[in-house]
Order: structure tokens, then sequence, then C-alpha cells
């Protein structure tokens, strides 16, 4: 007689299926595949908002991590609406495949995000992407190869360090301070490249609330880079995804309209003035350029997801986005100042910070005996997140710096977080004092007192940690 078990009911002492493959996998000799790995995978690097996003999932941990928007603030009634009228009208064509460029009308949605700022592309300029980080992997994947030089600010986004690093592009830094990118740094660079017969592929810049750092580009510098790509010839690639998240401030003109798309590529996304899960970005690019770009597309994914545009097509039909980004505004002001806040009450005074006017992230530059990924293993262990700013470089730097978000937790949920990981800084000062012999005269204030008046509060930026990680943002005067 043959014993039968049920397939969903193992039974009692079997390894489960899921087991049985982990242990088949670690007993597999690695070596055995070496030989089938492509050369770039030796220098591929994880990225470290999706590394986090398993642990920060948790209910209990308080996530200043990734650069989240609060989707929850957007109205379920409309979203239920929205695809409502996609089922009863278009069902068949949103389930369809859809132009690897994007729907037309789609492009006029991004063309309406776009004249917002101030700019009017060409809807042939114009491809959808799937999220904007498609888009940073597109202009890689058309422009780069191994080898080559592309330069980026210091710090950068973190997501785009790991395309690049896919790409084997060697990704030089110019430094930032509190008007954003240090353009004359930038042509002493592209001087010394020069001199040695090198070019960089592209200039890969986010002009505006800079991610991680928070800054905002100067209208000087903008027009000064802008002028840098007509002499000599080269392509700035402008990522913009915070700039309708303004709080305070003028809005200077994006590279993209100073410059008229000649040698400006501008990314876009939906993601932070709408939502991320819909995977809706685009980009726009001077005709040649573009027309490598929906080769490289049509490689990659064929299209963006039909019903995913005809979503964006709906919700824009109804006229009400821009008060939907104002009310965002309106959330995420309140968060920033309750960030600046709790970092002016609960971190030691050797510490810097950003003071962003609109985006998503605050900066924060910690003593430099202090190392912000052996903190983050810490900071886990009393449930909040953050990224460690080593994320953000591509040469080691930024060991003493972390990126934070506001947009993604409540007011209290970030004085809270910020809370813990000012205890957890402090354990690590009074470690460092209690090594060193040195006196100890600075501390995190408790929980229940704030800084005297009159003290140094949040600066416009970061402070150093190490020579060439410096961030000369200004402080407010003792």
């Amino acid at each position: 007689m043959t014993e039968t078990h049920d397939r969903g009911m193992p039974s009692e002492g079997a390894p489960t299926e899921a087991a049985h493959r982990r242990a088949h996998t670690r007993a597999r000799d690695l070596e055995r595949y070496a030989g089938l790995f492509a050369e770039r995978t030796r220098v591929m690097r994880s990225s470290a908002m999706r590394d986090l996003m398993e642990i920060t999932a948790r209910p209990e941990v308080i996530s200043l991590a990734g650069g989240l928007p609060d989707t929850s603030t957007f109205p379920p009634e409309s979203f239920a609406a929205q695809m409502t009228r996609i089922a009863q009208e278009s069902s068949a064509e949103a389930l369809q495949y859809g132009p690897t460029e994007g729907f037309a009308e789609t492009k006029e949605c991004v063309r309406e995000v776009m004249r917002a700022e101030g700019m009017d592309p060409d809807p042939d300029d114009v491809i959808v992407t799937t999220g904007g980080q498609q888009a940073i992997d597109l202009v890689a994947k058309t422009l780069v190869d191994p080898g080559d030089v592309v330069i980026a600010e210091a710090p950068t986004y973190p997501g785009a360090v790991p395309v690049f690093c896919s790409y084997e592009a060697e990704t030089l830094q110019v430094p930032l301070d509190d008007e954003g990118m240090r353009v004359d740094e930038l042509e002493t660079l592209l001087d010394r490249l020069a001199a040695g017969g090198r070019r960089p592929k592209f200039i890969y810049s986010v002009p505006s609330f800079q991610n991680p750092a928070g800054v905002t580009m100067s209208a000087q510098r903008r027009r000064r880079l802008v002028e840098i790509a007509r002499e000599r010839e080269l392509l700035v690639v402008e990522d913009n995804p915070y700039g309708l998240l303004r709080y305070e401030g003028e809005a200077p003109d994006p590279l993209y309209k100073l410059e008229g798309g000649d040698y400006v590529i501008y990314l876009g996304t939906l993601s932070k003035i709408l939502s991320p899960g819909i995977r809706l970005g685009w980009l726009c690019a001077p005709p040649p350029v573009m027309e490598k770009i929906v080769l490289g597309k049509q490689a990659a994914d064929l299209c963006t997801s039909t019903l995913t545009q005809y979503f964006v097509r709906e919700y824009f039909a109804e006229g009400n986005w821009l008060n939907y980004v104002d009310d965002l505004r309106g959330i995420y002001r309140s968060r920033r100042d309750a960030m600046l806040e709790a970092l002016e009450r609960f971190l030691p005074r050797q510490a810097t910070w950003s003071r962003p006017h609109g985006g998503l992230f605050c900066w924060a530059t910690l003593p430099g005996y202090i190392d912000t990924t052996d903190l983050l293993a810490k900071a886990l262990r009393e449930n909040v997140a953050f990224v460690p700013g080593a994320a953000a470089y591509t040469d080691g730097r930024g060991g003493s710096a972390m990126r934070l978000n506001f947009s993604a937790s409540g007011e209290d949920e970030i004085r809270e977080g910020i809370r813990r990981i000012g205890s957890v800084i402090d354990e690590q000062v009074q470690l460092f004092e209690t090594i060193t012999g040195e006196h100890r005269t600075t501390s995190v204030p408790p929980a229940s007192s704030a800084r005297p008046p009159g003290r140094a509060g949040p600066g416009e930026g970061g402070a150093a940690d190490g020579p060439g990680d410096v961030l000369p943002f200004r402080r407010h005067a003792q």
C-alpha cells in the first residue's frame, strides 16, 4: 500500500520544499557558476534602500530610510472611481500592449507636469518609462561603455550608484555646498580629464532638493552648468523627482528649460507626486539619443504598463492633480519642520544637518569617529532605520553621514525616530570619550529638554567626516 500525503500538509519532521531549496543552494559550490557570470557582476552594487525594505516593512520599525511618499494621503474613493471607469470603458485596451514610447495621452500628462515648472517639450522628445529608476538605467545603457567616465555630485542619489556600477562606469564625484554642485570644481575636473584625453559621457545632477543632501543648485550655478554643457558639448542628465515639492523660497529654472534640450537629458517621475506603485516616469532627450533609448527600452520591457498609463490618464482628466500636490506640500512641510526640531533637540552639538527648502530628505553628518553603517545596525535594534551616507558615494566616503526621510512618517513618529537615533549616537559618543579619555563637553539632551537658546541649530547642510568629504554648509551664528 502506497502512503500518500496532502501536498499542502507535509508529514511531521519532513523538510518543506522551501527548506530543501535553501539547503540545496547552500550545498552548491558557487564556483560551478563563476565562469558563467558576466564581468559586470563583479562591480554591481546593491541598493542600500532596497536592502532595508524587508526590515523597514515591519510595523514596529520607524523608517526614516526610504524615499517614500505618503500614499495614504491619496483619496481611496478617487482611486476606486478611476479604476472603475477603466474597467467599464477601456478594460480591453488597458490590458493590452502599448507603444514603447508611451501613449500620446500619457505624454500629454507628462507635459502638463513639466509645464507646471515652465517647460514644454515636444511630444516626440518624451518617452514614458517604468519609473524614474528605469530612466536612469536607460541613459546609462545607451551612453556608457566599460571604463567611461560619468560625473555625479558628492554625495549623489544612492539609487544611481548601482546603475553606474552595473555598466562599469568610472564615476567621479564633485562636491556640494549649500548652493548645490560646485561648478568651479566641476570645471577643474573637466580640464584635468581633457588633459588626459578623456571626456565624460554625461554629468548627472539632482539640482532641486538634491537626494540625499537636500540642497538646491543656485540659479547662477545652473546657468553656468548649462554654459559648460554648450561650450564643451557635454550631456547633462537632470534628475528632477522633487521639483514641485517646494515648501519655501523661489524656484530656479530647471536646467532643461535653461538649455532647451540639446545638451540636457531630463528625467521625471510621478512617484513622488502621485504614487511610486504605478511605476511611471519619463525621459526627455534629443532625437538622436532618444532613438537609441527607445531601442534599449524595447529590449528591456517592450512598453511601460498600459494599465498604469490608463490610470494616469484618468487621474489627470479629473483636473485635481495640482491641488493634491499642494496638499502634499503642506503635509511634508510640517514633517520637515518636525524633523528639524527633533534633530536640534536630540543630536549632539558636533552634528550638522541640511535644512531643505523642499523634497523629502535631510542629510546629517556626525563626528568622524562614528561609522553610520555600524550605527544603523545598532539603530535597527531600537527599531529605527536610516540610509548610511556611504551609499551615496562610490569611493568609500560618507562614512559618518546619513540620509533621513521625513515624508513617510507622521510627526510624532519622526520625533521618536530621531530620539532613538540620538540615543544610539550618544552611546557611541560616550564610548569614544571613555576610550580616548577626552573630556565630555557635549551630549545629547535628554528627551525632556530642548537645546538652550542661542546655540547652533540646524544649518543648511552637513559637516565633514574626513578629507574630501566636506559639505561646507553654513550654520546659524552662535
